[in-house]
C-alpha cells in the first residue's frame, strides 16, 4: 500500500507498507525532507512495524517520539505527517485527489434553506447518496445567520431587525454571526469525509481546508492568509471568516462567508458588536460600506464567484452536479420544524 502526504509549508512524505493479519508488517517511510541523524529512519519505520493496521492517528504519533531521541532533527516534517500519510497508505485518511468533488454553482433559495442544506447534504454525503460537495449559497432575504453557540439577547437588537424586516436564524455550526443581503457577501459551504482532516487539529483543520481559497483570491488579486482561530484577512484587515460542524457519521461540513459589498452602518444597528471587537476586522468606521472583495478585486460578485469554481474545477477532480430533490424537500422540512422553531432560535438565550 503507498500514500503520500505533503506537509503544508513542508516536504512530501511517502509510505509503503505492507499489512499481514491486520498488523503493519513492513514499513518503508520516504520523501525529500532532511532527517539527522539519518540512522533515525530505520528507527522510524521499526517503531511502526508490528503495529495494528487500525492503528489511530495519535498511536502511531507516539510510537515514532518515543523511537526517536531528543537529538533527532526533523526538518520540513514531523511525527504526526508521518503518522498521516500511513493512514493514507492504509486507507483511513484521505487527501483532496482520492475524491470526485461535486460543485453546486449558486442556487436561490431563502437563507434558512441554505442553513437546514448543510445539515441535509451532511446527511446525503454520510450515506452515500454524493460524494464530498462544494456548494455556493445564493439567496433573495435579508437575514442574520448567528452561530450555534450565541446568545440572542447579546448578539441582536431583535426590535431593530424586526424593523429593518431581517430574519434571524441560527445554524449547526459555532461562530460569529453572518449578516447576509442579497449579493453582499459570498458564502459557500464545502462538506467532507472527515477522513480527509485525519490527524489534524481543529486549527489545522481551518487552514488545511481554507487553502483552496486563499490560492482562488490569489488569482483575482487579493493577497490572502489564514488567520487562527478561524479568520481569512488580507493585507488590509479581515475579508471573512469559516465555521465547522463534525458529525458523528464521519463527515465534516466547513463553510465560510467573505464580505463583498456589507452595509455596515445597517449591520450595527442590528448586531450588538461593540468597536472593541471590529477593531481588529478591518473596519474603522460604521459609516460606511465593508467591501473589501470589491475594492481590492474590481470585480463582481459573480465573476469572484465564477473564479472561485474554476480554480477548484482545476485543481481537484470536480463534475457540476445539483440538488437532489429529496434533499430540497428535506431541508424544507428542517426549515419548519427545526430552523424557524423558536426553540431552535432560543436554545442559547
Amino acid at each position: 500500500m503507498h500514500g503520500e502526504y505533503k506537509v503544508p509549508g513542508g516536504k512530501l512524505v511517502v509510505a509503503d507498507v505492507a499489512v499481514q493479519q491486520d498488523i503493519l508488517s513492513q514499513v518503508s517511510i520516504s520523501g525529500d525532507f532532511f532527517l539527522e541523524p539519518d540512522s533515525a529512519l530505520t528507527r522510524i519505520n521499526q517503531a511502526l512495524t508490528g503495529l495494528p493496521s487500525s492503528a489511530s492517528h495519535k498511536t502511531l504519533t507516539t510510537a515514532i517520539q518515543q523511537a526517536l531521541d531528543d537529538d533527532v532533527v526533523m526538518f520540513g516534517f514531523s511525527a504526526e505527517a508521518v503518522a498521516t500519510v500511513v493512514r493514507r497508505a492504509l486507507g483511513h485518511a484521505s487527501s483532496w485527489l482520492d475524491h470526485q468533488f461535486t460543485l453546486i454553482p449558486p442556487v436561490t433559495l431563502p437563507a434558512v434553506e441554505h442553513v437546514a442544506l448543510d445539515e441535509v447534504i451532511a446527511n446525503s454525503v454520510a450515506r452515500g447518496l454524493r460524494g464530498p460537495t462544494l456548494r455556493f449559497w445564493d439567496w433573495d432575504d435579508s437575514v442574520v445567520v448567528i452561530g450555534c453557540f450565541q446568545s440572542v439577547k447579546n448578539e441582536i437588537d431583535m426590535p431593530a431587525a424586526k424593523n429593518a424586516d431581517i430574519k434571524v436564524v441560527r445554524r449547526i455550526t459555532g461562530g460569529g454571526a453572518m449578516f447576509m443581503e442579497p449579493g453582499n457577501c459570498i458564502t459557500y459551504s464545502l462538506t467532507v469525509p472527515t477522513s480527509i482532516v485525519d490527524g489534524m487539529s481543529i486549527e489545522q483543520s481551518y487552514q488545511f481546508l481554507d487553502a483552496w481559497v486563499l490560492a482562488a483570491l490569489a488569482e483575482v488579486g487579493i493577497n490572502a492568509h489564514y488567520k487562527p482561530l478561524n479568520d481569512i484577512a488580507s493585507d488590509q484587515g479581515k475579508i471573512g471568516g469559516a465555521a465547522q460542524k463534525r458529525f458523528a457519521s464521519g463527515v465534516l461540513v466547513h463553510h465560510a462567508t467573505l464580505a463583498y459589498n456589507i452595509d455596515a452602518n445597517k449591520m450595527l444597528q442590528v448586531l450588538r458588536i461593540g468597536r472593541e471587537k471590529l477593531s481588529d476586522k478591518g473596519i474603522t468606521s460604521a459609516n460606511k460600506r465593508v467591501d473589501p472583495m470589491r475594492s481590492q478585486t474590481g470585480l463582481t460578485r459573480a465573476a469572484i464567484i465564477d473564479a472561485f469554481i474554476q480554480h477548484f474545477s482545476k485543481n481537484y477532480p470536480t463534475q457540476t452536479g445539483q440538488y437532489l430533490p429529496q434533499e430540497l424537500g428535506s431541508a424544507k422540512t428542517l426549515v419548519t420544524e427545526k430552523y424557524l422553531s423558536q426553540e431552535w432560535l432560543y436554545k442559547v438565550q
